[in-house]
């Protein structure tokens, strides 16, 4: 993991959103990355605030990373956690709450002032309080009293990486209603939020008071669509070894279930990297491919555990060996292979390429 890609990153991210600033979110292990490593150069270029999903997660940063920037957490906790939270959480972390029974089983258990952020369904329909449901929340909030107070007012976009997607112009008008519903129950909306990493890219109108930058400060766009949209450097390089070589004759298979037949003699090389370690089962029948000497090898047959097998380019069939650098993200020579060329041919996105790099696998900082 390069952290100065982050950083470069994250300065660009900052330039275009031109005034907002800028949350770098590093939950998931830093989508990958690391969290610890992430978090500390996404401050260094510029952000302001850091965004995570779980108490885990919250309570590694604000103990790992040595900074009064405010941990803002994704999620609201599950009611029979939140005193447990509210304990052990300093204040520097911030609460989402999205229902006026979250709401009251954090007050129940919080000192006075700690600060939420009030999370807003637009259109989304996996987390956040309802129109219908925003009085009530209001409510919950107005009886908080001093245990509570309400530092900003967010939402979450779900087709911002489709720039031409009109649904992205219908969240933001739902939640300009729900801000002012806001207002007139009485509530100040403190420091409002919208924009994800596309939504920071691709949509001016998503960009409020924070901007809340996730895979585009790792340096990989959060769509096709959205490519060179701003010059992103990708932050990490998954890197493995060859550990044997061989020839596999004619009509001979590979691996389990037998899915690759050798046509003709083939020298087959064994990379020391499986789904254990993040890599999909079925990435050979996908076309997924590795670099090895510079050239691309096709992946073939099923991934193990723990290792998989490539076929090598017939150019560099008998000089590869035992202890050859085998690049499955970033690029060795010319050639470059990235997550969402992965993504693309395993039919997902490049955030869950990134994210499925298990924590087995060694982080390198360069």
């Amino acid at each position: 993991m390069r952290p100065g890609a982050i950083e470069a990153n994250v300065r660009r991210l900052v330039e275009r959103a031109g005034g907002p600033a800028l949350c770098a979110v590093v939950k998931a292990d830093g989508y990958g990355h690391g969290a610890l490593d992430a978090s500390r150069a996404a401050l260094a270029g510029g952000a302001s605030w850091l965004a995570v999903a779980t108490v885990t997660e919250a309570l590694e940063i604000a103990e790992g990373v040595d900074s009064d920037a405010p941990v803002l957490m994704l999620s609201e906790v599950a009611p029979h956690l939140a005193a447990d939270a509210a304990r052990d959480c300093p204040e520097r972390i911030r609460f989402t709450v999205a229902s006026a029974a979250g709401v009251r089983s954090l007050a129940a258990a919080a000192g006075p002032e700690r600060a939420v952020h009030l999370k807003v369904d637009t259109g989304m329909h996996r987390m956040g309080a309802l129109p219908a449901e925003l009085e009530a929340v209001a409510q919950a909030l107005r009886e908080a009293g001093p245990a509570l107070r309400l530092e900003g007012v967010w939402t979450h976009l779900a087709v911002a990486d489709a720039p031409d997607d009109p649904f992205t112009a219908e969240q933001l008008r739902r939640f300009d209603l729900a801000l002012d519903a806001l207002r007139g129950f009485g509530l100040p909306t403190g420091v409002v939020h919208a924009a994800n990493s596309a939504g920071l890219l691709a949509h001016p109108d998503a960009r409020r008071d924070l901007v809340r930058a996730g895979i585009a400060i790792y340096g990989v766009p959060p769509s096709p669509e959205l490519e060179g949209a701003v010059v992103l450097e990708p932050a990490l390089e998954l890197v493995s070894r060859v550990t044997a070589v061989r020839t596999v004759a004619p009509g001979e298979s590979v691996s389990y279930g037998r899915q690759w037949w050798a046509a003709e003699p083939t020298r087959v090389a064994t990379v020391a990297i499986g789904y254990a370690d993040g890599i999909r089962r079925d990435s050979g029948t996908a076309g997924v491919e590795v670099l090895v000497r510079g050239r691309r090898c096709p992946i073939v047959g099923t991934v193990s555990m723990d290792q998989l097998m490539v076929a090598l380019a017939p150019a560099i069939a008998d000089e590869v060996a035992a202890g050859d650098e085998a690049v499955l993200i970033g690029c060795q020579g010319a050639a470059e292979i990235t997550a969402t060329e992965i993504a693309q041919r395993l039919d997902t996105i490049a955030y869950e390429v990134l994210t499925s790099v298990s924590a087995r696998v060694p982080r390198v900082v360069i």
